[in-house]
This record gives C-alpha cells, sequence and structure tokens, in this order.
C-alpha cells in the first residue's frame, strides 16, 4: 500500500502534471504546424519553385541512393515548427516577463523583489531609495 501512496503522491504533484499537459499540448501544437506546412506553405513554395514535394529528388552516386528531398522537407517543417515557437511562444513570454521584470527589483539588503517605487523593503524592512520604473512600467 505504501508504494501506491508514494505513486499516487508522485503523479499528482504539480511539475508532473503540468509536464503531462504540456507534453499534449505541445503534441497537437506540432500537429497544428505540420497542418501548416502541408497544406500552405508547401503549395507556396510549390507556387515559386514549381515542385509541391521535395521527397522525390534524388540523385545516385555507385548505386547508393541520396533522398536528400527528404532532408529539404524535413528542413522546412522544422524552421517552420521552430518560427511558430519563437513567434508565437517565446516572444509573447519574453514581452511578459519584461513586463513583471520592470516592475521589480531587488532589495540590496536581503535581495526579496520588492516593487521599483519603494522605500522601504517589505520583507526586512531596509531603507532604499526609490526608483522610477522603466518605459513599459
Amino acid at each position: 500500500m505504501r508504494i501506491l501512496t508514494g505513486y499516487r503522491e508522485f503523479i499528482t504533484r504539480g511539475n508532473v502534471v503540468d509536464l503531462a499537459v504540456a507534453v499534449v499540448i505541445g503534441a497537437a501544437f506540432g500537429t497544428l504546424v505540420e497542418s501548416m506546412v502541408a497544406d500552405l506553405l508547401t503549395p507556396v513554395i510549390a507556387a515559386v519553385i514549381g515542385e509541391p514535394d521535395f521527397s522525390e529528388l534524388t540523385f545516385t552516386i555507385n548505386d547508393s541512393k541520396f533522398t536528400y528531398g527528404n532532408f529539404i522537407n524535413a528542413l522546412i517543417a522544422f524552421l517552420s515548427v521552430s518560427a511558430a515557437i519563437y513567434f508565437f511562444v517565446v516572444a509573447p513570454m519574453n514581452h511578459f516577463r519584461r513586463d513583471e521584470e520592470e516592475t521589480t527589483r531587488e532589495c540590496p539588503e536581503c535581495l526579496s523583489e520588492i516593487p521599483r517605487a519603494a522605500t522601504r523593503c517589505a520583507h526586512c524592512t531596509a531603507a532604499v531609495a526609490p526608483e522610477v520604473a522603466g518605459p513599459g512600467g
């Protein structure tokens, strides 16, 4: 019974549940981006270059077949996924963090996070000089 209790505690921890949710959302996001590549980007590339699918592009040296077209398809998919993740996840999160960071600073005495305009630390009660928030805060 102790093993089951330990397992239940492990599986219901916040970080394990958050990780599981992230994996599911990541898989759904990956499917969405794959569809964007297959249904939107590949036809645009085909209209410009004239080749709708690069997987048939090959060359042969000494009876060894090199399918460099598959690599081109994988490269387009990778660049599309990484661009989508950057522009729809990383850039907005960096923007939110920057806004959050601009409203607070560290207390020079206890290193706790305090508002920029504070004149006294709420944690250690040390007197601190007020700072004016930056342009975003």
